[in-house]
């Protein structure tokens, strides 16, 4: 094996240092993917009760909700400089908490109703 990459090496190292960056890269994101899939297929990481210490971001994948849901729900524009707790937004809005777990409730429940809507084309 080792020959193997010295040959390569020395016939091309530029392309072999190319191949072996894309190479460790693949693994990378491989197992990230992989261990996120994990997490996120696991059932106590379905529709967990929204806690402060949750980001928008995790609540719409816990709850499964696009993004924008949950953008609109805490009227943030688009995603800022990182993610921001729930408890740090309700802090810097000057509103409490358990209002702002309210309001992202029940806009992932008017979602939630919509889709159902929407897939039983409206009727009941």
């Amino acid at each position: 094996m080792f020959s193997f990459i010295k040959r390569i090496w020395g016939a091309a190292p530029i392309a072999t240092l190319i191949l072996a960056v894309a190479l460790v890269m693949s693994v990378f994101f491989a197992v990230r993917t992989t261990a996120s899939w994990i997490y996120w297929n696991d059932p106590a990481h379905i529709d967990q009760p929204i806690e402060g210490w949750m980001t928008a971001r995790y609540v719409a994948y816990s709850w499964d909700v696009p993004r924008k849901v949950m953008f609109e729900a805490l009227q943030l524009g688009q995603p800022g400089d990182g993610p921001s707790s729930l408890r740090r937004l309700a802090e810097a809005r000057g509103i409490p908490l358990d209002v702002m777990i309210a309001d992202l409730e029940a806009a992932i429940a008017a979602h939630r109703a919509s889709q159902a809507d929407s897939a039983t084309g409206g009727r009941q």
